[in-house]
């Protein structure tokens, strides 16, 4: 097969959407094996492009990214006019795999695109309006074109089932893998004392003024590090003697911090998966997550869940993480294990194979 990838995201930092395109990518090569051609495409900037070539080293795929300015504007014409069909940009193909940034029409081949979560449906006032009007349109398409829907949890599945009406033997879940850097050996970051750490971009979805005014219950004994670059909307306070504000970090640091934290704390009100929970048990710390539904598959039973939206409950929970760090720590090293890349390509594969007339 030739498959044509849309990695138009990549243009911009790694975050969640970012890293599981990568990822994704990646482990289809892996499953692939070198037995089918994997185009990686986007039409992107300059600078767009140079960052795609970096967030690809080391993916055995070929690239074929079209340097345009305004690129996204150009992406969505190019999706809402259905014209001209791709293969007249990247020659014939079997299978177009397609991201949030443009849903271009094809002559022929399966039609295939991955749904991270259906937040701008769900709860459009924590998005941007331009993040409404992008992903209203891609929904849309998924409902009348797409072959083939990959979610990244059975959660997410079930509202692109219940909510775009697409059916269920389209849909397909392939979680989210845990990069390697995410271990429990290695160096440790030291913040001066005892933290706890946080890993969310700034928005209102993660829920961070909540976490913020329960740390502030549990008095000045340790830290709250937030690690996440600005996002939009109201701003949390991240300001005070007890706070860190750390920013976007990469993920070596990122992987130093985990292993350094005394518990690792996820408060978000709504996510597609919920890695940083993953991530955190990979790298051997204590978790709280939000007790929110769409966390289960990532939290297991490794995590202490609280109400995102109790101070008081997240508060207890983060005690009841440093008390039992021992007993915590073995199950999510346990749960993060089964999280790979690799498996998540051969899903991806599977479901092109089973797509294809």
């Amino acid at each position: 097969m030739r498959i044509v990838y849309d990695v138009s995201p990549l243009a911009h930092p790694l975050t969640g959407v970012g890293n599981y395109v990568r990822g994704s990518l990646a482990g289809l090569a892996e499953a692939a094996a070198g037995r089918h051609e994997i185009l990686a495409f986007a039409p992107t900037s300059l600078a767009g492009r140079n960052a795609i070539q970096q967030a690809l080293v080391g993916i055995d795929v070929e690239l074929k990214l079209v340097p345009l300015p305004f690129s996204q504007r150009w992406r969505d014409a190019w999706s809402r006019l259905g014209k001209p069909p791709l293969e007249r940009v990247v020659g014939a193909f079997d299978v177009f795999h397609y991201s949030d940034w443009m849903y271009p029409a094809q002559a022929g081949g399966v039609r295939a695109t991955t749904i991270h979560d259906l937040v701008p449906l769900r709860f459009p006032d924590w998005v941007t309006p331009k993040t409404r009007a992008m992903h209203g349109a891609k929904y849309a398409d998924v409902a009348r074109t797409a072959d083939l829907v990959l979610v990244n949890s059975e959660f997410t599945g079930r509202d692109v089932i219940e909510r775009l009406g697409v059916p269920a033997e389209r849909v397909k879940v392939a979680h989210p893998g845990v990069k390697e850097v995410f271990r429990p050996d290695g160096e440790r970051a030291d913040l001066g004392r005892p933290y706890v750490l946080t890993v969310a971009t700034l928005e209102p979805r993660k829920n961070l003024a909540t976490l913020v005014e329960a740390h502030r219950l549990l008095g000045g004994d340790v830290l709250l590090a937030v690690a996440g670059g600005t996002g939009w909307g109201d701003q949390p306070e991240l300001r005070g003697p007890n706070v860190v504000r750390l920013g976007f970090v990469s993920d070596p640091e990122l992987a130093r911090l985990y292993r350094g934290a005394a518990a690792a704390v996820y408060p978000s009100r709504f996510e597609g998966f919920g890695i940083p929970i993953v991530e955190a048990m990979a790298c051997g710390v204590a978790v709280v997550a939000s007790s929110h539904e769409s966390m289960d598959e990532a939290a297991g039973h490794a995590a202490v869940r609280a109400d995102p939206e109790s101070p008081e409950a997240l508060a207890a929970a983060i005690e009841d993480a440093l008390a039992r760090r021992e007993a915590l720590v073995p199950p999510g090293l346990e749960h993060a294990r089964r999280f790979t890349w690799q498996a998540a390509g051969e899903i991806f594969l599977s479901g092109y194979e089973g797509a294809a007339p």
